[in-house]
């Protein structure tokens, strides 16, 4: 699949980081709610991340180079370790802001035009995220999908927020608006381990999910013929890349042309079956010992290879 410059969605994250900041920084300054200041803080978070999502989707999209030879995929994975690292710095200081105003109480001014700003700022996150989740989803972007998590993580926490100062506004009791602030740097630590964690684990090369490997499977039952085994299925992921691996042991009486015809036709459906898939095999003749020494990731040289 040929993928369009996925920077154009981090150029509308950005946009939007900036339009709904101004606007829940102006909510903020109309109601004096450290709610609504907690809100406007993550939204810079949001503008963060925006940005460093549009320098990893730059750096991604280069070809393999000399250095490189399995691309710059992994690049979009330091994106979202960055933004879950300033989430962590943004809700330690929602988390003081809101103590403070906790300890000292203040009463909110002017909160239904204060909503109404915010209710516009939460809107715009969600039609932007919406976007994101279905770039990310059509082009299997992890940077862009995180990007649209934590605009998703935003709304939810703004409806919070607008719960908070909604139930200042019926009760009059000052101090449920620091405790709901208090609540949304929890929501935003959930999501900045969330984040962390895919980031990390997409850098430790974690292996396809479970539907992938299914489908991976699928494709090795349809190209099974009588008298071939796999073995050694290794797969991993950088960024949109997907990258595939297997032994294909053969008998050892079949011609190189047949072997090689089979493998062709094992890494085609595979990269039918998943988009954006490098597919690597490697032949070895089924009656020779030696082909069953790399199951493991480390080579067991307890059988000695034939002697020429």
């Amino acid at each position: 699949m040929n993928r369009p410059n996925l920077t154009n969605f981090a150029w509308l994250s950005i946009g939007t980081a900036l339009f709904t900041m101004a606007l829940k920084a102006l909510a903020y300054w109309l109601t004096g709610s450290v709610g609504l200041l907690s809100d406007a803080m993550e939204s810079m978070v949001n503008l963060v991340g925006a940005v460093m999502a549009l320098a990893m989707l730059t750096v991604s999209a280069r070809p393999a180079d000399e250095d490189h030879a399995y691309g710059h995929g992994k690049a979009e994975y330091f994106a979202s370790g960055v933004e879950g690292a300033l989430i962590f710095i943004a809700a330690l200081s929602i988390g003081v802001a809101a103590i403070n105003r906790l300890l000292a109480p203040r009463p909110l001014e002017q909160i239904g035009l204060g909503l109404i700003v915010s209710v516009l700022a939460s809107l715009a996150n969600l039609l932007v995220a919406l976007i994101l989740l279905k770039a990310a989803k059509r082009y299997h972007s992890v940077s862009l999908e995180a990007n649209a998590h934590h605009l998703l993580t935003d709304v939810w926490t703004s409806g919070g927020v607008l719960l908070g100062i909604g139930l200042v506004a019926v009760t009059g009791w000052q101090r449920l608006d620091p405790i709901v602030a208090l609540a949304v740097a929890v929501n935003i630590v959930w999501s900045g381990i969330h984040i962390m964690r895919k980031s990390a684990l997409g850098l430790m090369d974690t292996a396809l999910p479970a539907d992938e490997l299914n489908l991976i499977q699928q494709v090795l039952d349809e190209c099974r013929q009588t008298g071939v085994e796999y073995h050694a299925l290794r797969t991993r992921r950088a960024g949109t890349r997907r990258f595939v691996s297997l032994h294909v042991l053969v008998p050892g009486e079949w011609s190189v042309q047949k072997g090689h015809e089979l493998l062709e036709c094992i890494e085609a459906d595979i990269r039918k079956a998943l988009p954006n898939v490098t597919a690597f095999t490697h032949m070895e003749p089924l009656n020779d010992p030696c082909s069953w020494n790399d199951i493991t990731l480390d080579r067991d040289e307890s059988v000695e290879p034939p002697t020429k």
